[in-house]
């Protein structure tokens, strides 16, 4: 896989009025820390993030950060988005150790039919997205995909369960639910009914109350005339 380098400002004053002005010429806010080093404010072109991080690897992808006149191997810690506009407003880089283990999350993605579980009317319910994984940076893998053929009613998939691959070890708890199996939930829609005709029901309905208590009003005056 081809280096990907990412260039960054060392430059950039904090605060949120410099930290707006830079989004607007279409850069982001950062900072760079971690292995013991200071933390550096930093400054990326938001096209070369995004281009950085838009690989097999996503979040996890191994960047050579260029910071002053040093170049550093480092994973983007964190992002944060613009809540309306999704855009990226803020990244967090650590810096990682080639030959250091580094704690990251991995993206799970189930794949295959489970004809155990559709057959009986079942589905199977995916209740984790990503798995903690501890591996040295070039081991990190893009995301673990999990084959749910063999599953039928009543199984379920723990975090302990899933096969990891070489150089990489579960940095989380074994017991995690990943996936789980239920019954179908067949929504039974409520027949419509016409506004105009329910309209017409209801005058009957009060149409047909007052002829009752007339009825019984007339008897009631036959019964004191007798």
């Amino acid at each position: 896989m081809a280096e990907l380098i990412l260039k960054t400002d060392t430059t950039r004053q904090r605060g949120t009025r410099p930290s707006r002005r830079l989004r607007r010429e279409g850069a982001v806010p950062g900072v760079v820390y971690g292995l013991g080093g200071e933390s550096v404010a930093v400054a990326v072109n938001a096209r070369e993030l995004r281009s950085a991080l838009n690989t097999e690897a996503g979040l996890n992808a191994l960047l050579t950060l260029e910071v002053g006149d040093d170049r550093q191997l480092g994973l983007v810690k964190e992002l944060q988005h613009h809540p309306v506009r999704n855009e990226i407003i803020h990244v967090d880089f650590i810096r990682v150790d080639a030959d250091v283990e580094v704690e990251v999350d991995v993206r799970m993605v189930l794949v295959g039919d489970a004809p155990g579980v559709t057959n009986e009317g079942g589905v199977v319910d995916q209740a984790a997205f990503t798995v903690r994984v501890l591996a040295k940076p070039q081991a990190i893998p893009n995301e673990l995909t999990i084959d749910i053929s063999d599953m039928v009613m009543g199984d379920t998939l723990r975090t302990g369960d899933i096969q990891l691959p070489t150089g990489a070890q579960l940095a989380g708890d074994p017991e995690e639910l990943v996936a789980s199996t239920s019954m179908a939930v067949i929504e039974v829609e409520e027949p419509e009914v016409d506004e105009e005709l329910e309209g017409e029901l209801d005058v009957d309905g009060e149409a047909d109350g007052a002829d009752d208590a007339t009825e019984q009003a007339d008897d009631a005056a036959s019964d004191a005339a007798g």
